[in-house]
């Protein structure tokens, strides 16, 4: 029975140097995941203009919106991870955010933010005849935030804005860890002896923010003729995950569940960034985000001697980009009314010992004129850790987005 779970326990070891943090919170999607921050590095927080749309990390950017803004953005991830001389792959698909922004004057700006903060999903099986065991490992687990969001320009000072936003916290939590006979060995003839019969340790639960309706970001944002910078403050808060334990031995037999609550306190957020207008539509730009952890992560996992606790670190993003502003005019050239975008990034996360450098580029392509776009952008890396049990990871992400843009109801100003 030991070298049974001594197989589980390797299983998840090694998926878990593929994808990070499994049993924390995952995977955190940057600067709520758009093609547009993607594609410059996710730098370009306090770039301002006509349709930048809404940011989550720096809500007062949308005041100095004029038209309305609306983006839906997917994700296709791609891994390679090596440890111990093994290689191990896997993808994954998701939608990370949609967004929309409406303007309304004099009035200010309103938005609202679908956002997948965290992730954390993966389905394996390993097979070992020798010890006549397979085992089946699956995660599926997702942060979700909807970010209603306001910001106005000052009334004397009108190239300073302010803005905040509500982050309310749903999602939920599922994880399985299933063994079951393996019969590669077994003689066709011998078959009928032997039996399906599997074990399966389920986890269920759900997010949310506990003893609030959810956690708040502010900012302010400045711009001038050349250059624009923002500040923006995001509140600590602490994570409820409500789980339910269950040992199954089958659909119907089981045993009876346990509840168990953890609980992640997420520290406040400190974020800034400029943006730096070198000729007519050239942008250089420059974002910085800081989190001071000082309590670790009670982990998901609490059987087969599985770490019980993820240790932190202080966690940021120091990030630079490049965007060349497409044409506005329809009659310029197609390759002219193109957004073309460059960046790079270095991340510290949020779990001890694990870093990230990546590099990204991307483009808007303006379809007609009526004011669809769509969004690509690609980014490249490496995760690596200085931790005992080293490991690397080499990702490549494709985004996409749609973006529409539309007047509707507006008035230029």
């Amino acid at each position: 029975m030991k070298k049974i779970l001594g197989l589980i326990v390797c299983l998840v070891a090694f998926t878990q140097a593929s994808m990070i943090g499994l049993d924390a919170l995952g995977e955190e999607q940057t600067v709520g995941g758009s093609v547009a921050a993607a594609g410059r590095g996710f730098a370009g927080g306090a770039k301002t203009g006509e349709s930048e749309g809404l940011s989550v990390t720096n809500p007062a950017r949308m005041a100095f919106d004029t038209k309305v803004v609306f983006n839906l953005n997917f994700l296709l991830d791609l891994y390679t991870a090596e440890a111990h001389g093994k290689s191990y792959f896997t993808k994954n698909i998701a939608m990370p955010s949609f967004n929309l922004s409406f303007p309304m004057g004099d009035f200010g700006a309103f938005g609202v933010s679908l956002w997948q903060h965290y992730s954390s999903v993966i389905r394996e099986e390993i097979s070992d005849s020798a010890l006549s065991a397979n085992a089946k490992i699956e995660y599926n687990g997702s942060v979700y935030e909807i970010v209603p969001t306001y910001a106005v320009r000052l009334p004397y000072l009108r190239n300073v804005s302010l803005g905040a936003s509500m982050h309310i916290v749903m999602g939920s939590m599922k994880r399985s860890l299933t063994l079951g006979p393996n019969k590669e060995s077994v003689a066709e003839e011998d078959l009928w002896a032997t039996n399906n019969r599997e074990i399966t340790d389920y986890v269920e639960g759900s997010w949310e923010v506990e003893h609030h309706p959810g956690y708040y970001t502010g900012s302010v944002q400045y711009r001038g003729r050349q250059s624009s910078f923002y500040f923006s403050y995001t509140t600590g808060y602490t994570l409820l995950n409500e789980l339910e334990y269950n040992f199954r031995f089958s659909e119907i037999d089981t045993l009876v569940p346990s509840e168990i609550d953890r609980r992640i306190e997420v520290p406040a957020m400190f974020a800034t960034g400029v943006n730096y207008r070198l000729a007519k539509r050239h942008n250089v730009m420059a974002d910085l985000q800081w989190r001071a952890w000082d309590k670790d992560i009670d982990n998901v996992g609490h059987s087969y001697d599985m770490r019980s606790v993820t240790k932190t670190q202080n966690d940021f993003v120091a990030s630079v980009g490049y965007q060349r502003d497409g044409s506005g005019l329809y009659y310029d050239p197609f390759w002219d009314r193109i957004t073309y975008r460059a960046g790079a990034w270095y991340k510290n996360w949020y779990i001890e010992d694990v870093y990230e450098v990546g590099g990204s580029i991307g483009a808007n392509f303006p379809l007609g004129r009526k004011g669809i776009a769509v969004d690509l952008a690609l980014q490249g890396g490496k995760r690596f850790s200085e931790s005992e049990g080293n490991w690397d990871e080499v990702f490549l992400g494709i985004r996409l987005g749609l973006m529409g843009i539309g007047s509707w109801g507006q008035s230029r100003r």
